[in-house]
């Protein structure tokens, strides 16, 4: 009665390479084995240091260190003043709980 279609895989479209041919290859003795190549020189330039960059390296560092000192004091200082008003709300609190028990 209802019977579900099932989608055919479509033919792949544009250019399509031939599937690689793997050879096999014949494992070369150890007395034939080639020489190593000679390690050559890192092509990475090096860096040089200018009293320009030396200046804005320090300024950047000296920037990122007071950066997180103030976040840290920061916290230090929530931490501080939360720990304050919990102590204060507990003074109070008692001497409600003290003065309503010398009453009775």
């Amino acid at each position: 009665m209802l019977r579900p279609k099932i989608p055919t895989m479509p033919a792949p479209t544009g250019h399509t390479a031939p599937p690689a041919v793997v050879e096999p290859t014949g494992a070369i003795p150890a007395a034939q084995t080639p020489p190593a190549p000679v390690a050559l020189a890192p092509s990475r330039p090096v860096v040089q240091l200018t009293p320009g960059t030396v200046i804005a390296l320090v300024g950047g560092g000296t920037a990122v260190v007071l950066v997180v000192g103030a976040v840290l004091v920061s916290m230090l200082l929530a931490v501080a003043i939360t720990g304050a008003s919990v102590a204060v709300c507990a003074v109070v609190l008692r001497s409600l709980l003290a003065s309503d028990a010398k009453r009775r």
